[in-house]
């Protein structure tokens, strides 16, 4: 059945409607029937008399018809007149304040009492801006869409949400064709109780007396008590006044619970009175003591903040110690930390982990060892070490390198050239090709993630052991099966020759293995003159016992004429920027490692404490910077995004022009110096 065209006006929509019932076709019949009794009729009294009935019928049906449409036209004033006046009395009765204002100057159009009352006007005048009378108000949210402030705006001691849409007024598109209208909720209660009820959330702190053996040590046991009693008495002096709980739960350990109320003040003296504090408790030979603290926060409850504490002093004394660290449900901050590393003199620790490299080795199917990207002479070394250990423990080792990418090309040669090494390298590839679930990787000097060789081994291996020296970063390498991570230590070779020592007879160990170690310490030492312990004389002296030839060592080290001249260039730029930093900016890209001995080479000036070469790479701006002083690098790169240890630290800028860079380091170098 077709579908009927919708009444347009036309004639056949005209038709059903005058053959509906009503007086105007009950009229139409009166008329002809008068009409044809006139003409068809000889009376014509009664054809007059029809006419005159229905001449009154017609005249009856307009007046009936014009007094209805008077009681209607009345009925409808009435119920816009009160429909409007029931709008007006809603709007200017509306329980909360309620503004209408021009978005472009603020200017109130419309505001009912509430809104007077809220500004303090008791006769508000002609132009009112809502900006003059509230000074912190601002319309642009409602000019961005948001139908809600997304702050809550105070006023007069109470806080206000406001809501709010925009009414558009005419057909421009500028601020001028819009009118606001706000709804104004007084939340001050509902915010004095959530601010109530974060002040209250519970921290959680552990402190650690990171150097309390040392502290100790050779001491009496009355010497001893006094000692942990004003460490102690520090301890509760500093937390006084936070109506926390304060307890000893080990003999170097404190637990304390406070609430978030007084976190904001102790990150904003930035934990000085705490540190310094326990620092000024000396032992009878001259030892201060230092503190590791792990604060957890804002997580769920007292467990999570617990265990935040317990990541928190992990990294603290993964970092040296001495420092607060600070952790949340996402990141780390650091506080302190500025002093050296504390060495231990113990190789209890060695013994452990050689132990726990052992079994991990003799279980496994077959080990990888992987440094950092461009990797050293210490990243190399190690890796020799680890594969002759695997070696001692009859487990294939190889090491995963990218031969193009090195800055240990003569060590790399010579251990290509030994039938044990023949086919030792791998590829990350290859290495992920034939890796299987019973695979050990042995990361070797570094702990970050997305500095290693090849981040997919990383991820693809289970089975993970970690060996460093680096001080921890915010983002570091998790799940280890076994972490042997010493910041103190000169270098990863010097940890993997005590895991050596400890694992494999000294006739087992290569000449070029214990060549290579060497070699490791001696770079990150700088031959001896800096970051070097009793430890680290001790493991060169094992290694010279292995038979390392110290000729054969500095052959290593050596670079050729065309690095030493680019070396002296980056010199020859060198200037001081503040008391003792070197700063030397090259305009051209460098090698990086002839950046890295140009920032050593500096340190050899009268006067320089601290050096930092910058240099432009293909993909942004690299810096190698280097300490022999109090400056910490490590900390000043880490403000850059870069790591490291206290005397060698560097950072990468991605996307980064070279004076952008530029003025990055020197307020970096301004805020540590203002710190």
């Amino acid at each position: 059945m077709p579908n009927r065209k919708p009444s347009d006006g036309s004639t056949p929509s005209r038709i059903p409607r005058t053959l509906m019932p009503n007086s105007r076709m009950f009229l139409l019949f009166l008329i002809v029937f008068a009409v044809a009794t006139f003409f068809f009729s000889d009376k014509l009294w009664l054809a007059a008399a029809e006419g005159g009935i229905v001449f009154l019928l017609i005249l009856y049906s307009l007046i009936m018809s014009s007094r209805k449409r008077k009681a209607l036209l009345n009925y409808i004033e009435s119920v816009t007149y009160d429909a409007e006046s029931a709008k007006s009395n809603t709007l200017q009765n509306f329980p909360l304040p309620m503004a209408v204002f021009r978005p472009a100057d603020s200017q109130v159009i419309w505001a009912n009492q509430n809104f007077f009352d809220l500004c303090g006007v008791r006769k508000p005048a002609v132009e009112m801006c809502i900006a003059d009378v509230i000074p912190g108000f601002s319309a642009r949210w409602l000019m961005e869409g948001s139908t809600q402030c997304p702050e809550l705006l105070e006023h007069n001691g109470k806080k206000y949400q406001i809501h709010g849409n925009l009414v558009h007024t005419n057909d421009g598109d500028d601020a001028s064709s819009f009118m606001g209208i706000t709804y104004w909720v007084d939340v001050t209660d509902y915010e004095e109780i959530r601010q109530e009820y974060v002040d209250s959330r519970p921290n959680v702190a552990v402190f650690v007396i990171d150097n309390y053996d040392e502290l100790i040590r050779g001491q009496t046991d009355r010497t001893r008590n006094e000692l942990r009693d004003a460490i102690e008495d520090q301890l509760m002096q500093w937390c006084d006044g936070t109506d926390g709980i304060f307890r000893r739960y080990e003999r170097d350990r404190y637990l304390f619970v406070f609430e978030e109320r007084y976190l904001a003040e102790m990150r904003a003296e930035k934990f000085a009175s705490l540190l310094e504090g326990v620092h000024s408790v000396v032992n009878p030979v001259g030892i201060r003591a230092t503190l590791s603290v792990g604060i957890g926060h804002d997580g769920s409850g007292f467990a999570e903040n617990l265990s935040f504490a317990a990541l928190g002093v992990d990294m603290a004394l993964s970092r040296s110690g001495d420092q607060v660290v600070l952790k949340n449900r996402v990141t780390f901050e650091f506080f302190g930390g500025r002093g050296g590393e504390i060495e231990t003199h113990t190789k209890v620790k060695s013994r452990v982990m050689a132990n726990a490299l052992g079994q991990l080795v003799q279980d496994s199917s077959k080990v990888y060892v992987m440094g950092h990207k461009f990797s050293d002479l210490d990243a190399l070394g190690a890796a020799a070490g680890v594969c002759c250990i695997a070696r001692k423990l009859n487990t294939p080792c190889y090491i995963v390198i990218d031969q193009a990418k090195t800055a240990a090309g003569p060590l790399l040669e010579k251990l290509t050239a030994l039938p044990a090494y023949e086919r030792a390298f791998l590829t990350p590839q290859d290495a992920i090709l034939h890796a299987d679930s019973h695979t050990l990787l042995v990361v070797v000097d570094t702990n970050r993630p997305n500095q290693v060789e090849d981040l997919a081994l990383l991820e693809s291996c289970t089975r993970v052991a970690l060996i460093d020296h680096h001080r921890r970063a915010a983002e570091y390498i998790t799940n280890v099966t076994m972490a042997f991570h010493e910041p103190h230590a000169s270098s990863a070779c010097e940890l993997v020759a005590e895991l050596l020592e400890e694992l494999v007879d000294q006739p087992d160990i290569l000449r070029a293995e214990a060549e290579a170690l060497l070699s490791g310490i001696m770079l990150d030492t700088k031959n001896f003159t800096i970051r070097t312990g009793e430890r680290t004389f001790d493991a060169a002296a094992f290694l010279r016992r292995s038979g390392a030839d110290t000729s054969e060592v500095k052959k290593l080290l050596q670079c050729d004429m065309a690095h030493t001249v680019a070396r002296y260039r980056i010199l020859q730029n060198a200037k001081i920027y503040r008391t003792g930093i070197a700063l030397a900016v090259q305009e051209q890209p460098q090698d990086r490692i002839v950046a890295a001995q140009a920032a050593d080479e500096l340190l050899n000036v009268a006067g320089v404490d601290c050096s930092v070469v910058v240099y432009p790479t293909a993909d942004g701006v690299s810096m190698s910077a280097r300490s022999i002083g109090d400056v910490n690098v490590q900390i000043l790169m880490e403000k850059l995004g870069g790591g490291g240890n206290r005397a060698a630290a560097a950072v990468q800028l991605r996307d980064v022009s070279l004076p952008e860079a530029v003025q990055r380091l020197r307020a970096a170098i301004d805020e540590y110096e203002a710190d």
